[in-house]
């Protein structure tokens, strides 16, 4: 009789942590309707094609990881400067992103907006970007900074959803030079 009631409350745990595991792979949703990652992306690295100042044609790379277990896809990632002297401009009709899942790479359909004030791009996916994927997010400037010096630019990924939660995940780091053997240089810039 002992037995039976030890082991009728172990099944009743187990079942207990089994019916969580499964809510919590879905998704998170709270009662205000707020919809967060279960697990939040990563931002994997931040790189540029140049990084002298004042160089015409760079291209900034943002690469984030949606894991499997992510429990929504991805619908929008944002950019913000957040340090640096000299406020960068984008050519949004020029930037683009890719997928990348099991090798093969696609260009994704997106909508790019820029809110100047608070120096933050917007980039919505549609469709959302699915989990298990890897995304590059690439970011034409007009021009290079012409300021040398570190620049961080935030990023935040939110899942698909009418109130979806925002997650930081990170800074994204770009150093530019000043290049003493550049034309630039010649003139004082």
């Amino acid at each position: 009789m002992r037995f039976a009631i030890i082991f009728s409350t172990f099944l009743a745990c187990i079942i207990g942590i089994e019916i969580s595991t499964v809510r919590l792979s879905q998704a998170v949703q709270l009662r205000d309707g707020k919809v967060y990652f279960v697990q939040a992306p990563r931002l994997l690295k931040t790189t540029t094609t140049f990084n002298d100042v004042y160089v015409w044609g760079a291209t900034y790379y943002f690469t984030v990881k949606v894991p499997s277990d992510a429990g929504e896809p991805l619908q929008q990632i944002t950019i913000n400067q957040h340090s640096g002297f000299d406020y960068i401009n984008f050519d949004l009709k020029d930037s683009f992103a890719i997928s990348k899942s099991n090798g093969e790479k696609e260009k994704l359909p997106l909508q790019i907006t820029e809110k100047r004030k608070s120096k933050t791009i917007s980039v919505t996916f549609n469709p959302p970007v699915e989990p298990g994927k890897t995304i590059t997010i690439a970011l034409k400037p007009i021009r290079n900074p012409s300021v040398e010096g570190v620049y961080l630019f935030g990023v935040t990924a939110f899942p698909k959803g009418e109130q979806s939660h925002g997650q930081f995940l990170g800074y994204g780091r770009l150093h530019f030079y000043r290049n003493n053997n550049s034309l630039f240089s010649t003139f004082g810039w």
